[in-house]
């Protein structure tokens, strides 16, 4: 591959770990500036201007409750906002991971027990190819309308059973924040990186949701791969509800995606909000859940527009609230009565009222 020009940044104070680093980004084509603390840190991005930096969280072998790679990723957006960081550390909560990337404007977080050289060498040169992190970072995830906390379900007590989740993401960070995510609140994720994996994983399990990123990078082409909306494509056509978690955000292709592949959210992961997602994956899955007979045989989307026609509202209302057009909700309709055989609303509302879908 092309090396890559400019310099990086390696802001660790183990020496072990400075020696992998450097090696691994001068052998990239980067040159390469090793410092061991915040104070140093500073000097640094005051000195030379870089294009990518590698953070540890913890700059005191002494004390692993030490943060002070957090202030170094501000001082990185403040001084040399053309540099993109990656944190990588052995200490990260997923909570800390998500605030380093959303709060600190961190490319990703990386986890030094699952660290791999051939991964960490693909994701330098995506890092360095990114554009700038926003100054300050939205706090709600698109498409997903934050509720009040009365409003909220308990996403945090586990169901009864696991359920199966399909998680389709090439960045190892993301891919372990999601994992951890779904396991901790009680169901099983199926990591994979590619439309290849997601592919053979969807014809040979079954799933109860699928996680999707929309950028899939591949050695075919690695800066502008878009195979994650084949992956919507699949999951459209088994059925499967489907929560995109993608840095893609303009408010077109959010629109585009909602209404061509009928996804149940789309959380931008500018923004990314883990409560939200652990609410949203609940709503998902007891959507799906305990559905018998024809209703078991509509999709994702014709059951949530069902549900709203169960409450009453109008389809120019269902339309806003999915972010589709008032036809599409008319061709909706017209398949679940097909499906359910009837011939009104009122017919298809009670049906859905005495299945609790509503």
């Amino acid at each position: 591959m092309n090396p890559i020009s400019g310099r990086a940044l390696v802001v660790e104070d183990d020496h072990s770990w400075q020696q992998i680093l450097s090696e691994i980004l001068a052998d990239m084509g980067l040159a390469v500036d090793v410092v061991g603390s915040y104070e140093e840190a500073v000097a640094a991005l005051r000195a030379a201007p870089h294009r990518v930096a590698v953070v540890d969280l913890s700059l005191t072998s002494r004390d692993h409750h030490n943060q002070d790679g957090l202030r170094v990723l501000d001082a990185i957006r403040r001084q040399d906002p053309d540099c993109t960081p990656v944190l990588l550390t052995g200490f990260a909560t997923v909570e800390l991971a998500v605030s380093a990337i959303t709060g600190h404007a961190a490319y990703t977080c990386l986890r030094k027990e699952a660290f791999r050289r051939s991964e960490f060498r693909e994701l330098i040169r995506r890092a360095a190819a990114a554009p700038p992190a926003p100054a300050t970072p939205a706090t709600t995830p698109a498409g997903v309308p934050r509720r009040a906390d009365s409003e909220a379900p308990a996403a945090n007590s586990p169901p009864e059973t696991k359920s199966q989740v399909l998680i389709v993401e090439d960045d190892a960070g993301w891919r372990g924040i999601l994992a951890e995510l779904l396991a901790e609140s009680g169901h099983r994720p199926w990591p994979c990186s590619s439309y290849g994996e997601a592919l053979g994983l969807l014809l040979r399990e079954r799933f109860a949701l699928a996680v999707v990123d929309l950028s899939l990078a591949s050695p075919g082409s690695p800066g502008d791969n878009l195979d994650g909306y084949r992956v919507l494509e699949s999951s459209r056509s088994t059925g499967i509800p489907t929560i995109v978690v993608s840095g893609i955000a303009s408010t077109a292709e959010v629109e585009h995606v909602y209404a061509e592949y009928e996804i149940f959210a789309y959380f931008e992961k500018q923004a990314f909000d883990s409560a939200a997602f652990r609410d949203t994956v609940a709503e998902a899955l007891a959507l799906g859940q305990a559905l018998t007979g024809e209703l078991a045989t509509l999709t994702p989307r014709e059951l949530e527009v069902l549900r709203m026609t169960a409450q009453g509202l109008t389809n120019k209302e269902i339309a806003a609230a999915l972010v589709i057009t008032i036809n599409t909700v008319k061709r909706h309709l017209k398949s679940i009565f097909g499906k359910l055989d009837v011939n009104t609303r009122a017919a298809a509302a009670a049906i859905a009222s005495s299945r609790g879908v509503s």
